[in-house]
């Protein structure tokens, strides 16, 4: 009997996060499907789904099942909400950028792309080359550049709870030094200009140096692929990553 109530269960939460997924879905019919994956707001309902579950029915109180019924729908309503506000975000920062979200990890490797926006289930990077962005040897942004980075605030303000890493990247021309304090000076002034905008985001900004270059710094092309400011958009503080390293 215990065995058959716990698969009842189960099959009620499992059925709860399907439903949640296919509702975002509906509401946010501009998501790419794939017939072979989940998107990544369906895997947090589920995951959120099942870990409701669980923790529902070894609480105190009702019914194991009642327990489970109402734990899973909040789980899976939680552990959707958080794929689809970065899911969102990042189709509102493309629209706003008048571009695409560009999941492909080969998009930075082409000198076409001086803009690109991408998520994870962890957070939003928005890529900006140097070269659309600063004047040679320059830290601030140009006015047209600074225009540009205004729409990205316009986005934030409509989500507050939202974290922003500014981080900072350049070729290996010039001393490790030198390139530190460049990139930490773009990075910056990138950041101040999106808190300028009046959002109430946490910002904080970073440079790398000449680290993780995204191509070999062994001619001009490659160069100038590597040359870039990085903006991040975290859900939580626990998702942060070391840019410089990964």
């Amino acid at each position: 009997m215990k065995k058959l109530t716990l698969l009842k269960q189960f099959s009620v939460v499992t059925l709860i996060a399907i439903m949640l997924g296919a509702c975002t879905s509906q509401n946010n019919p501009q998501t790419p499907t794939n017939n072979t994956n989940m998107s990544k707001t369906q895997t947090g309902a589920l995951i959120g789904g099942i870990l409701g579950a669980v923790i529902g029915a070894s609480s105190k109180g009702s019914s194991k099942g009642k327990r489970a019924i109402i734990g899973g729908a909040i789980g899976a309503a939680v552990g959707g909400g958080i794929g689809y506000t970065m899911e969102q975000q990042a189709k509102e920062m493309a629209d706003e950028l008048d571009t695409n979200v560009n999941n492909n990890p080969n998009a930075v490797l082409d000198v076409d792309n001086d803009l690109i926006v991408s998520n994870t289930d962890k957070y939003v990077k928005i890529m900006l080359r140097d070269s659309m962005v600063f004047e040679t040897n320059k830290a601030t942004p140009t006015y047209e550049a600074a225009r540009k980075i205004a729409k990205i605030s316009d986005v934030l303000k409509k989500y507050p709870n939202t974290i922003v890493q500014v981080v900072g990247f350049t070729d290996s021309r010039g001393s490790y030094e030198y390139n530190q304090k460049l990139s930490e000076q773009r990075a910056s002034n990138v950041g101040n200009t999106i808190y300028n905008n009046g959002i109430q985001n946490r910002i904080f900004s970073k440079g790398c140096s000449f680290n993780k270059a995204v191509a070999p710094n062994t001619n001009a092309t490659n160069m100038a692929l590597n040359r870039r400011v990085e903006i991040y958009l975290y859900a939580n503080q626990n998702d942060i990553i070391d840019a410089c390293v990964r």
